[in-house]
């Protein structure tokens, strides 16, 4: 079976402004806040939704990402030699408010390990979830705060999120696990 298309660029584009624009709506009452992304698509969705909060005027918005490759709780059964990519967050989360973004949630553990892995780096005065597909099947009690949008998957199916800066176009696919 091929993949199936479920978002083409320009539905991505709208998605992750409309979730831009509820995240403003949520903290407008609080100071301000940092947008940290998980490696490897939260990162490019993180730097994205900065982006759009610089077009509308909003200054100094700090940005991080967040390698959770050594908090994972497979890390043996996915790989002998992980790959580790860079944690890059060169400001004090402590007293923050935190939107951790990434592109897809699934049973919550990719969460997990990254709530794990900022509480490492201080102690944020609030974290909320911003993830850019929710596909369901979650195996630890952990739910977005901003959903980009809800996709009902099987287990045997995988959620694919191409983008640009990655994969050289932006689209969102459903495919069959091999």
């Amino acid at each position: 079976m091929s993949a199936k298309e479920i978002m083409n660029k320009e539905e991505m584009a709208r998605t992750l402004n409309r979730m831009v624009f509820q995240i403003l709506e949520a903290i407008r009452s609080e100071d301000g806040f940092c947008l940290i992304g998980i490696r490897r698509g939260g990162a490019v969705l993180a730097k994205r939704m900065a982006d759009i909060l610089t077009k509308e005027g909003k200054k100094d918005i700090k940005i991080g990402y967040l390698d959770i490759t050594l908090y994972r709780d497979d890390l043996s059964s996915i790989h002998d030699y992980p790959v580790l990519q860079s944690t890059e967050i060169d400001f004090d989360i402590t007293g923050k408010n935190i939107v951790l973004v990434d592109d897809v949630i699934y049973t919550g553990r990719t969460t997990r390990a990254a709530l794990d892995a900022l509480i490492d780096y201080g102690r944020p005065k609030k974290i909320l979830l911003a993830a850019f597909i929710d596909r369901g099947h979650r195996e630890l009690p952990i739910q977005p705060d901003f959903t980009g949008k809800t996709v009902p998957t099987s287990r045997s199916e995988i959620v694919d999120v191409q983008l640009e800066e990655q994969a050289g176009c932006d689209c969102i696919l459903i495919n069959k696990k091999a």
